[in-house]
Formats: structure tokens, sequence, C-alpha cells
């Protein structure tokens, strides 16, 4: 069949990946440039740590106070919108005991199996790119904050998620570098990172060899539909005819969905990042700096510091002063780092798109039988990419799918 991607992130190349193996002909297309947005310069991390949603029990009250810091990791632009109320609502909703419990074996399923994919294309594919299977440590500073990540190691344990809760001489030994602030945290040994730009060049290089037609700079303004089919993509550079399309386009799904008469609650949620060419120590480790909520990632002989979840619309403003706070947050966890602001063309910003619930959209829809969606992966979008893939494909081939997606349809908010 011929398939058309709608996004060139991660996740689009992932899908293309799977659906070319299964023999589709393949076509990616995507507004941008595809070396660029939220899938190149984030953490690189591939996290089966991370089974607790983004909307969880507590999460409300810490947004809260939050807001009214500058330099906070979390902020929602105050602004009247209805889809960003909408939205909020959904979330408040969410942050349930109950909920949570029910999206946990979900998230944890999906970056375990993830993680077996990125092992299975690390032995397949001849190119490298830069998987590191050595864990995530979690750093406190705090009292409240190491009891916290206590308690997260002792729900990993209970769900199957191996989790140590470390001395500060156990995490010293394993990170030297550490300040003499940091009191404790929690060692997860099944995490992994890689380096994200790497991974995509050599995807995109590969897919293209493979004869995957890629179409950047092209924007889909709409879609031709009849009898509960899309027959075609109109966009600004002709038409494109295909049997199956699948939406993957990020922060920016929702736009293509409302043109076909669908409801994709998502709001974009703006991360930075800064990546040292020539840092001050290299690290042993990846690590979440858990007060600050900054993650840390050495990529060789590089080190990328990034975080902040900015829910602010599709916009490419640098706020300065959460860049700086990621950026001051560093100094407090390792010795011998002082990293000043950079000029603006330094800084690296992404869209994350994020779910009320925080857990994906993947699934076929009931409006249109040839219509896929693959997208709200928010901070896990390049954890869960080969997933996501892989289910996607294995949709439309009407295989039996690797795993329970139920939680995931993308019309469970209509």
């Amino acid at each position: 069949m011929k398939t058309i991607i709608i996004g060139g992130g991660v996740i689009g190349l992932a899908c293309a990946y799977f659906l070319q193996k299964e023999g589709h002909e393949v076509s990616v297309i995507d507004k941008g440039d595809i070396s660029s947005g939220c899938s190149y310069g984030n953490a690189g991390m591939i996290t089966p740590s991370h089974f607790i949603p983004l909307a969880a029990p507590g999460m409300i009250a810490k947004g809260i106070r939050w807001m009214f810091d500058p330099e906070s990791p979390f902020y929602i632009k105050p602004r009247f919108d209805r889809a960003l109320l909408s939205w909020a609502w959904k979330f408040y909703k969410a942050s349930s005991q109950k909920q949570m419990q029910r999206a946990m074996p979900v998230l944890r399923d999906l970056n375990v199996l993830s993680k077996k994919l990125y092992q299975d294309w690390e032995s397949e594919m001849d190119f490298p790119f830069g998987l590191t299977q050595k864990g995530l440590l979690m750093l406190c500073r705090e009292q409240h904050s190491l009891e916290e990540e206590n308690h997260t190691a002792k729900l990993a344990n209970q769900i199957g998620v191996k989790a140590e809760t470390l001395s500060v001489e156990a995490l010293r030994k394993m990170e030297p570098g550490i300040s003499e602030d940091i009191i404790g945290g929690v060692y997860f040994p099944d995490d992994a990172y890689l380096s994200p730009s790497l991974l995509l060049a050599g995807l995109k290089k590969n897919l293209q060899q493979d004869g995957v037609d890629f179409h950047p700079n092209t924007e889909v303004l709409d879609f031709e539909k009849s009898n509960g089919q899309i027959n075609a993509l109109v966009t600004d550079k002709g038409r494109f005819a295909a049997s199956e399309i699948i939406i993957a386009a990020g922060s920016w799904s929702p736009f293509l969905t409302k043109k076909l008469g669908l409801s994709l609650p998502l709001q974009a949620g703006k991360g930075y990042s800064l990546t040292l060419d020539q840092a001050p120590a290299l690290l042993q480790h990846a690590a979440i700096l858990t007060e600050a909520k900054v993650a840390v990632t050495p990529l060789g002989d590089q080190m990328r510091f990034g975080g902040t979840m900015e829910i602010a619309g599709i916009n490419h403003r640098i706020n300065q002063a959460r860049v700086r706070g990621i950026l001051q947050s560093v100094s407090k966890y390792y010795k011998n780092y002082q990293i000043p602001m950079p000029v603006e063309e330094k800084i690296w910003h992404g869209l994350r798109p994020c779910s009320p619930d925080g857990l994906p959209y993947i699934g076929r829809v009931d409006s249109f039988s040839n219509l896929t969606i693959a997208s709200g992966h928010a901070m896990m979008g390049l954890s869960l990419a080969p997933v996501t893939g892989l289910l996607v494909a294995e949709l439309i081939a009407r295989k039996k799918l690797s795993l329970n997606i139920d939680l995931l349809n993308p019309q469970r908010y209509r």
C-alpha cells in the first residue's frame, strides 16, 4: 500500500521504518526541513523509569507553586483559550490515584518493549547512534524529594521496574563529580540514553536508501475525503494520494485532525536544552536533577542539559528566565559546573505534544478507515518511538498487537 506519514520527527521515522519493512510504499511529509524540531535537541533518554504519567496526584499543587517562579520548571501562560481550558480540566480529572494506577503498567510496557527494540536496532543498523545502557540517576538535594523518589522506587519494584535507593556515598562512587549538597538518590539500572541527532540522521539516510520518499517544507492544507476514507492530502506542494495516512505531527497534530472533524486534546509543552562542546568535566551517568526537573545526558565529548515544561501555545520565543533556571541549577548538583548564559542562537527549544492524561495517542479512528494517529508522547517521544512505530505497523496490517493499547485510543476524549 502507498502510505503517507505526516511528521518527520522520531515518531514519524520509526513508523516509516516498520511500515517499510512490511512492504509499504512510504512517503514522509513535514512542514519543516526534517532536520530540527522536538526530536533533535531532547535529552535522548530511554526511560522505563518514567512509568508515572505527567498527570499524577500532586501535580496540580506543584504546578500552582511553580507558576509564580519565573525560573521554575513548569509554567502555563495564562490566556483565554477554549482548547487550553478544556485541556486543563481534563488534566485535573486525570490527576487521580485511580488513573495513575491504570496508566503505570501501560507506560512501563511501552518503555520496556521500546528499549528492547532499540537494542535490536543497535545490532541491525549500519550506523552508530550512541546507545548507552548505564542506567539513570535521580539526584536529590532535599529530604522531601528524596522521600518522594524512594516512594517511586518502591512503586517501580512492585511493578517490575528495577530501582535502587542509594546513599550519598554510593552515589559519589558512581558519579564523583556530584556536589556536597546531594543527600541521596535513586538509581534505575535499566534506563539508557542515545544521541538523538545520530539516530535521526542515520534513520533518515537508511530509509531513503530503502526507498522511502521525503517531502520536507511541505504543509498539509486539507484532506480529500469521501465515504469514510481519506483519498489524498492537499498540500502547498500539490496533491498526494495514499491508501493509508498516519498523523505523527507532534504538537501540530490537533490542527490536522481538526480539518477532519476530529478533536485531539494536545498542548505544546516547550522545553529547552543546551549542549556543551567543552564541558568542565564529563559526567559518567545520565541523571535527573529532581528538584530542578533538569535532565543531564553525556553525549560522547559533549554534555546536554535540558528541562522545563512551558505550556504557552505554538510559539518559538526563548524565555531567558527559564533557561537561566536550568543552568543555575546545574551548579547546585555538580562540582565545577558554572555555566554562563549562552547567546540565544545556542539555546535549543522544542514543542512537546502533551495529552491531558500523560498517555500518548496511538490508534485508529472510527471516522476514517485509513487513518492512524501517533502523537501526544510529551517528554517520552524518543523513548517510545520504536514501540509506536511497531504498533502503528501492526494496526495497519491488522496483526495481533504486541501490547494492549486500549488506554491510548485517540478518541478517548470525544
